[in-house]
């Protein structure tokens, strides 16, 4: 589409009931972002109230008809989805403008390929706008969805505002909250989720959840769910104004000392596995726990459903459910089932555990029985991690077919994700759907579920370690791509697991050119990896200075990761590399630090021990000009191709969560906050 233009959602699909906005950008750096917004206006061009404003502080409509669903790394940037359920938005709502803003003074002209793609609720796209002329603003109107009688048209705006969020916000008549101070002593009172600390409690409070009764604890500060089911406690009442500061994330609070004579006593759990003595076991327990944990808890059942296209409404879920497939049925390992407004949509579940690899004659079948049936969609759910471009099964789409079945991907690392980020860092609605949040993760963390994430770096692994020690490996070697798509995988879990301890986003940097294919990507990082023997990443953590970096070295065995600290604009150079040493006082002492100088390769070096005493040893001898300094551990990596102790995915993921807690959270604490959003600020 070109800026101005329109179109009518049901001449390009037949279901656009619900719809997936997505708003995307590269950025050369790596560190670009943006955050995006929806407005809902009336007739007059303005949000009936200050709740019609849905931003990163509230991320979710009451109805279910908008719910941001955050970012995913795509092969030049990031993208940013939102969903929404056009057949639930209320009848007084004229128009869904879309759009997104940046922060501390930054512009759209900091980032490449501003886009904007609209998909069914197939997950089929059906248009693409490209944002152009918006370099010098900070925020932009990307486009808006509204009604012409009883159909649903979407506009190509890419108009551009100087005054950021705020501005944008307050042209459609949302009243921004400006007091900083109310804005922290609000954030003082908002409480971590808690579990039950007595057994009987907790079945005392489960048990009236199940039945409809109101829950005996009182409800907790939460993210807003789609739909409150009856009998719950009423929401934590919200803040008169919309703030755009970001709420602070609180952790829950610490353990209660447990009231076990000993450490041999184990806490009765509501999912055990000691009895799962079979793959069969695994993947029928793990079926089951989620899917009734999902149908539960709304908060999680939405989060996970509504990327898939599901709308928001009373959710049910079946497992080993029996469908007619040619002379023999067939049995998926669930069925969802979501009502609203008398219609139904249907998914059908696949699952696997323990490494298992899905099977793409069987998920062909249930492509075809969803077809047949006028199902939505299949969902795969397995430890692998899918990759954009490279599928992990292939399945053919009869294109005679009118009725479109979606086919998604889930990995078990993802459904963890989104369990620690509502019950560690979001909330959810009562303290029952808190614990039983709590014992799902138990059980998908425990190491006989058979849910782990991603834990085999695949047959190609050994054979090339082998070639590159002996220098046998040959670029364009079909395993060395097999080792760069595991290590890709490898990567987009440790960004699951981080972000889903620390509540925060934690995404790979993909620094490529404009429009790269994945797959032309990966072949060259496979030819480098030929060449020098290593395989390399970078993370980006929100609100973590720096990009964090990782270096796989396959000939001398050992993982670096690494993060570059820029040197002050003002001050000596003496007097910051005190502050440096200072501020790393509890790291450890075979870290290395190295000075980085304009011009040059490198500067003088050294390990934490030594400089602690001499940090003047990190000044150039010539005067030269320092621009930063780069922090890096090294770590033995280990052998093998799976997660046991020596295994390399087990060395990667401990490299990690090491270097970020023992260097990464040091600098953060001494590095300065964004500060609030004020009204009328000319940054977003």
């Amino acid at each position: 589409m070109i800026k101005g233009s329109n179109v009518a959602l049901a001449a390009l699909s037949e279901n656009v009931g619900s719809v997936i906005v997505s708003l995307g950008w590269g950025s050369p750096t790596g560190e670009g972002d943006a955050d995006v917004s929806v407005l809902l206006l009336n007739a007059d061009g303005k949000v009936r109230s200050d709740a019609d404003f849905h931003f990163y502080n509230n991320p979710v409509a009451a109805d279910g008809s908008v719910q941001l669903l955050g970012k995913t790394p795509t092969a030049d940037g990031d993208e940013d989805r939102i969903s929404f359920d056009l057949t639930v938005v209320p009848a007084d709502v004229d128009r869904l403008v879309v759009a997104a803003s940046r922060y501390e003074g930054a512009r759209f002209g900091e980032l490449d390929h501003v886009r904007l793609s609209l998909a069914d609720g197939a997950g089929e796209t059906l248009l693409r706008f490209t944002v152009d002329d918006v370099d010098s603003v900070s925020a932009v109107i990307f486009g808006e969805l509204y009604r012409r009688g009883e159909e649903w048209k979407f506009r190509a705006v890419g108009q551009g505002y100087d005054t950021g969020l705020v501005g944008l916000a307050t042209d459609f008549g949302v009243d921004i909250d400006d007091d900083a101070a109310a804005v922290e002593a609000r954030d003082e009172d908002d409480g971590a989720v808690d579990e039950p600390t007595d057994a009987a409690e907790a079945t005392a409070v489960t048990d009236g959840a199940a039945a409809g009764e109101p829950g005996s604890q009182a409800p907790l500060g939460a993210v807003p769910s789609p739909r409150r089911p009856d009998g719950e406690g009423e929401p934590r009442k919200a803040a008169t104004r919309p703030r755009t500061a970001k709420k602070k994330v609180t952790l829950p609070k610490a353990a209660k000392k447990s009231l076990a004579e000993n450490e041999a006593w184990k806490a009765a759990r509501l999912f055990p596995v000691s009895a799962l003595k079979s793959d069969r076991d695994r993947e029928v327990r793990a079926t089951s726990v989620l899917l009734a944990v999902m149908a539960q808890v709304p908060e999680f059942g939405r989060r996970l459903t509504a990327a898939f296209g599901a709308p928001a409404g009373r959710m049910e879920t079946f497992t080993e459910v029996s469908l007619p497939h040619g002379d023999t049925p067939r049995r998926p390992d669930g069925v969802i089932r979501v009502e609203r407004a008398g219609k139904l949509w249907t998914a059908l579940v696949e699952t696997k555990t323990n490494g298992n690899a899905l099977k793409s004659e069987q998920v062909q079948a249930y492509m075809d029985i969803a077809a047949r049936r006028g199902y939505e969609a299949v969902i795969t759910l397995s430890n692998d991690v899918a990759l954009e471009g490279s599928p992990l099964v292939d399945v053919k789409t009869d294109g005679r077919r009118k009725h479109k079945v979606a086919l998604w991907y889930l990995s078990w690392a993802e459904v963890a994700h989104q369990a620690q980020m509502l019950i560690r860092h979001e909330g959810v609605g009562n303290g029952a759907h808190a614990w039983l949040l709590q014992e799902l993760l138990h059980y998908l963390q425990h190491e006989n579920s058979g849910c782990h994430g991603f834990q085999n770096m695949g047959r190609a692994w050994v054979p090339v370690r082998n070639g590159i020690d002996d220098e046998t490996l040959c670029q364009g070697d079909p395993r060395a791509l097999e080792v760069v798509e595991s290590w890709e995988r490898l990567i987009r879990q440790v960004c699951l697991g981080l972000g889903g301890e620390l509540g925060q986003k934690v995404l790979p940097v993909q620094r490529v050119s404009r429009g790269t294919d994945p797959g032309a990507r990966r072949s060259r990082l496979a030819d480098q990896l030929c060449t020098d023997g290593r395989l390399q990443a970078e993370l980006r953590i929100e609100g973590s200075p720096g990009i964090l970096a990782i270096s796989a070295d396959l000939r001398t065995g050992r993982v670096r990761t690494s993060v570059e600290v820029p040197a002050p604009e003002q001050g000596y150079p003496l007097s910051w590399v005190k502050r440096l040493v200072r501020r790393l006082a509890e790291a450890p002492a075979d870290l290395h630090v190295e000075t980085l100088v304009e011009g040059e390769t490198g500067g003088p070096r050294g390990t934490l021990e030594r400089l602690r005493p001499e940090p003047a040893d990190l000044l150039p001898k010539d005067g030269a000009r320092i621009t930063g300094f780069r922090l890096s551990l090294l770590k033995g990596m280990g052998s093998s191709r799976g997660t046991a102790e020596s295994g390399f995915i087990r060395s990667v993921d401990d490299a990690v969560h090491r270097f970020y807690s023992a260097v990464v959270v040091p600098l953060d604490r001494a590095t300065p906050r964004r500060a609030p959003l004020k009204e009328g600020a000319a940054t977003a």
